[in-house]
């Protein structure tokens, strides 16, 4: 098992830079690939990025390539989500997620069976 809890996510203006954490838990946390999803009001929960075991990122949302950049820390056990130049519509609330351990990334959010409570990014002048 292993627990998630995300925090770093509040008001900023387009433009501005936020750092999302998310601190995982429990036995085993460097088997576990963690990603990032976001969903905005109104939308399906969308796949933004992961991270595998060996710290080789990939980011799956076209919108945010080349803005944000997603990375961990086996030592601290901390998964970060760099987010820079950020847009209106980069709001929404930002979950980490793991899936079972061993298992792959993806930007399903189906294939992932530990969640984080979410952070709220709110993008907005």
């Amino acid at each position: 098992q292993v627990q998630l809890v995300e925090s770093g996510g509040g008001l900023v203006q387009p433009g501005e830079s936020l750092t999302l954490f998310c601190a995982a838990s429990g036995s085993d946390v460097h088997l576990y690939n963690i990603g990032w999803f976001r969903q905005a009001p109104g939308k399906e929960r969308e796949g933004v990025a992961c991270i595998s075991v060996t710290r080789a990122p990939t980011v799956y949302e076209e919108s945010v390539k080349g803005r944000f950049t997603i990375s961990r820390d086996h030592v601290k056990k901390m998964v970060y989500l760099k987010m820079e130049n950020l847009k209106p519509e980069d709001t929404g609330v930002y979950y980490c997620a793991a899936p079972e351990r061993l298992r792959s990334c993806s930007a399903d959010g189906s294939d992932y069976k530990y969640w984080g409570q979410g952070t709220q990014v709110t993008v907005s002048s």
